[in-house]
């Protein structure tokens, strides 16, 4: 799988992708751009889920209409995932608005998710659509507040500790991240690579920032003739 088109060209691809999957819940994390939210994408349309997100209702048929990733991928696990649900936070909106054109917003709380704050969604749909299946979700962070953070990490725990779900998540939280016994796999300039939480940039920086936020943001604003 090499090339010098994209999505083949980005540096985390190009020596191949292949991942195992040892634990319930895993972890794409790296900046952006390198690849976390493309590589989750062509699995969701490999397992059958609209690219745009939602579950298999949406599903495309024809394989032509896949992504070249997509295509190029293959993917084995026992046994074969037949439930699930793809969440990119780019295009909950346009998911949200879906539902209530089909008013079919009972399924998540029996409330329009349009009539809710942009977190009480997000968690609406946690909380009611997920139940047994593959969930592969796009930094579902993006909407939540750290409080709320730590409530779906009790989603996830609710439903991997009786292995009724397995989750693929691409994020930036260092809260998320933290989730124990987690997979992480970050996307490098030289490949994609299984790392400690402790190795992230993500907890390193975080880590760095809480610790002394004056002395970081000191020295961001600084004039350079003060250096």
């Amino acid at each position: 799988m090499t090339g010098n088109r994209f999505p083949f060209n980005i540096p985390a691809f190009r020596h191949g992708i292949n991942l195992d999957l040892p634990t319930p819940v895993t972890f794409f994390v790296g900046e952006n751009g390198s690849g976390k939210s493309t590589l989750l994408e062509a699995l969701a349309e490999i397992c059958g889920f609209n690219p745009e997100g939602g579950n298999r209702d949406h599903y495309r048929e024809a394989r032509e209409d896949r992504s070249e990733l997509a295509q190029a991928l293959r993917l084995s696990w026992m046994p074969k995932m037949t439930e699930g649900f793809f969440m990119r936070a780019e295009s909950f909106y346009n998911f949200a608005s879906y539902l209530d054109s089909v008013s079919n917003f009972m399924a998540y709380g029996g409330k329009s998710l349009h009539q809710q704050s942009h977190g009480e969604s997000f968690l609406a749909l946690f909380q009611h659509r997920f139940e047994h299946g593959l969930y592969i979700l796009d930094e579902p962070e993006a909407a939540l507040s750290p409080q709320r953070q730590l409530a779906f990490l009790r989603i996830i725990h609710e439903l991997e500790v009786p292995r009724h779900a397995q989750f693929l998540i691409a994020t930036h939280s260092p809260i998320l991240l933290a989730y124990p016994g987690a997979t992480l796999y970050q996307f490098e300039e030289e490949g994609i690579r299984e790392v400690d939480y402790h190795e992230t940039d993500h907890y390193l920086i975080t880590k760095e920032f809480l610790n002394g936020p004056e002395r970081i943001l000191g020295y961001l604003f600084a004039d350079e003739d003060d250096n």
